[in-house]
């Protein structure tokens, strides 16, 4: 067991998500930063799939009861062991009563934490992804255990660590696709969209993350149609929406443009008013 001694600020248990369930109204949730959260994963010889705990803004305190080995990607929060630094990207062997703690930041917003095996919380239409109403928690409690398979014998583990892509964490490009109803654009809307440069509001979460800067437009009301992470709506008052991981199943604004699964990690990666550029790739 893992018991929480500090939840942080917004923590929660995700896998890459609920894919078959939008036919029932429910969100794909799963990790934000879903890069990250793979490699995590696959440095400890994981199925890329198992769950993690994303640590948003760090300030999280974990005590392990069970021997395991673990990995940190994403977010680096200064993590400790026991008081003692440790690095990020590689495994590193958990003693039982060893502590987990992170501190300051020195560049992301979200950290994952994965361990041998991953985390047993229940699986709920696919998937262990919290989400409020899905699970019986949408975020991780003080006081609260969470269960996994111990480790119950010393770990031969290599201490070298795999060099991640910094440009994701630092890179304002963001890749994308044009959506369904890009061509409702006036040259001139879609040259703003694809030159300007955007900053994240501070009204974003894991449901959706808005833009500062409006783009005008008179666009024609549409039926309510499909949209899924990565989805980028122009609303009637001007502002772009980029749907992330916990938004709805369908939409009533314009799609205008659709995020690749890597740009929707990068994007989780900034910070309010961090600057972004949208940048249209032609598959």
């Amino acid at each position: 067991m893992l018991e929480v001694l500090h939840p942080g600020f917004y923590t929660s248990v995700q896998d890459l998500g609920r894919k078959r369930a939008g036919s029932l109204g429910v969100p794909c949730s799963g990790a934000m930063d879903a890069y990250s959260a793979k490699l995590a994963n696959l440095i400890l010889h994981n199925n890329e799939n198992d769950a993690v705990l994303e640590i948003t803004f760090g300030g999280c305190k974990l005590l392990f009861k069970e021997r395991t080995t673990i990995a940190i990607t994403g977010a680096d929060f200064s993590a400790k062991i026991n008081g003692r630094a440790i690095g990020q990207n590689a495994a590193i062997f958990i003693n039982e009563g060893d502590i987990l703690s992170f501190g300051n930041r020195r560049f992301g917003c979200r950290t994952y934490l994965a361990l041998k095996g991953g985390f047993l919380t229940p699986k709920i239409l696919g998937s262990r992804s919290y989400y409020k109403g899905i699970t019986s928690d949408f975020l991780i409690q003080k006081g609260q255990e969470l269960p996994y398979d111990p480790c119950l014998q010393n770990q031969s583990v290599s201490h070298a660590s795999i060099k991640a892509d910094f440009h994701h964490f630092t890179s304002r490009q963001i890749p994308c696709l044009k959506g369904p109803e890009f061509d409702w654009l006036s040259d001139k809307q879609k040259r703003q969209i694809l030159t300007s440069t955007f900053t994240l509001s501070k009204d974003s979460d894991r449901m959706g993350i808005r833009l500062n800067e409006p783009i005008k437009n008179d666009l024609p009301s549409m039926l309510t149609s499909a949209v899924l992470p990565g989805t980028v709506q122009l609303t009637p008052s001007g502002k772009l929406i980029i749907l992330m991981q916990d938004a709805q199943v369908t939409g009533g604004y314009p799609r205008v443009l659709q995020l690749m699964e890597r740009s929707i990690s990068r994007l989780a990666q900034k910070l309010s008013d961090e600057e972004v550029k949208f940048e249209l790739k032609n598959f």
